[in-house]
């Protein structure tokens, strides 16, 4: 086993930015298709999990409106022992610094931190893959925080190819909305016809965030924010929102616009990451099946 990351670790999900969002079409059963990049950057939730031995599955710290049966870690543990048939309990405590509605995916890197530290220590085995293929069944960003590298997303954001990005620092913010992801898409000015491009012809700098508009027509705040920071770069919006971010190339750079933040706004700054903190996790699926003769 990894001595590194063990029952006494502090388990990172962290937060993630789409450098583009473009709708490009809508499928038979509603779900809009996009093409979008995924980068990960260092600022993010912190977890810990500690054993139960009576094989319940808990929160130490249930989220303010939220069931804890509805709550994402307590669904991809369940998630996970159903897969596996483990008998084991967990107590799971996250440390939340990224908000809900948001559109930095804070529940779902929840969600992927959860099988993947779990699976590794349970030791249940579950392969990297499909660990992805469960996270889909959380949520559409699950995925992407389960493979662990930036990316190029296509479908519902699950079709994923990695993608190598240059070094970048970013300023983020954080208006006081959140946006429900639901009233994002069914706006009916929502621009869903893009013209999709291949992976490989993608740029940074390229694109812009289809769903902005309408998040900017319904949350006057994401607005005030995005021509605060328009000042200092090119400022989009991630996700659905309501977070908005700059890239820029040095740390220097980015801590210097935020400290010219006004008082009545929240932000922060972090430096873009090559792969999710836990890619480098020794692969204890692979390790399992071997010795099970099943590889």
């Amino acid at each position: 086993m990894n001595e590194r990351w063990n029952w006494d670790s502090a388990w990172p999900a962290p937060a993630k930015l789409n450098l583009f969002l473009h709708v490009v079409g809508r499928r038979a059963d509603g779900y809009h298709l996009l093409q979008t990049v995924f980068r990960f950057v260092g600022h993010g939730d912190s977890l810990r999990f500690s054993p139960r031995a009576d094989g319940r599955v808990t929160l130490a710290r249930p989220l303010p409106g939220v069931p804890p049966e509805s709550d994402l870690t307590v669904r991809a543990a369940r998630l996970l022992r159903d897969e596996t048939g483990c008998r084991e309990g967990v107590e799971i405590d996250v440390e939340k610094r990224l908000p809900p509605g948001g559109g930095l995916g804070g529940g779902s890197s929840d969600a992927a931190t959860v099988l993947l530290a779990l699976n590794h220590l349970w030791r249940t085995g579950v392969p990297r893959r499909r660990l992805q293929e469960m996270g889909l069944a959380l949520g559409a960003d699950v995925p992407v925080f389960v493979a662990g590298e930036n990316a190029f997303a296509e479908g519902v954001g699950e079709a994923l190819r990695p993608v190598a990005l240059p070094p970048a620092w970013y300023v983020v913010l954080e208006p006081p909305a959140q946006t429900p992801t639901a009233l994002i898409f069914g706006d009916p000015r929502l621009k869903r016809d893009t013209p999709p491009i291949a992976a490989r012809d993608w740029r940074p700098g390229f694109g812009g965030n289809d769903l902005q508009p309408a998040a900017v027509r319904r949350f006057p705040e994401i607005a005030r924010h995005l021509d605060w920071l328009a000042r200092f770069g090119e400022a989009r919006m991630t996700g659905s929102g309501a977070c908005v971010f700059a890239e820029f190339a040095g740390e220097a750079a980015a801590r210097e616009v935020l400290g010219g933040l006004p008082g009545d706004m929240r932000g922060w700054v972090a430096a873009g990451l090559d792969r999710h903190p836990l890619r480098a996790l020794d692969d204890e699926a692979e390790r399992v099946l071997e010795k099970s003769g099943k590889h």
